[in-house]
């Protein structure tokens, strides 16, 4: 099957199990229709470049997924249908890189910072 990266942005008013909500529900989704999420990632709340729909930040969430066309198509129609969802990108990958995300390594960097201080 198909392997797929998706970074979806939530609406900034949702609380942080919300938002990690909407990963599993579309987690879900897929299995559904036949695939399966190999990692996911919730980014956090963070501040966007410009406003969407009134906002200025928006809880970030990445995915990691191994499914054919139509899950990914189904799971991205219901993204755009969703009230909470407000931005939604999907890009084909020939492999999922190994270990956390650029932005998850960016915050373990700063962690790391933080405990030199001290």
């Amino acid at each position: 099957m198909p392997l797929y990266e998706h970074v979806f942005i939530a609406r900034q008013d949702l609380s942080n199990a919300q938002a990690e909500g909407l990963v599993e529900h579309f987690g879900t989704v897929l299995s559904d229709n036949g695939g399966k999420v190999v990692e996911s990632e919730y980014w956090g709340v963070k501040t966007m470049a410009y406003k969407i729909n009134k906002n200025r930040k928006g809880h970030y969430a990445f995915l990691k997924t191994d499914a054919p066309a139509t899950a990914v198509q189904e799971m991205e129609r219901l993204m755009r249908l969703h009230d909470d969802v407000m931005r939604v990108l999907t890009i084909k990958v020939d492999e999922h890189a190994e270990g956390p995300s650029v932005q998850m390594q960016k915050r373990d960097e700063r962690d790391n910072r933080r405990d030199r201080r001290n």
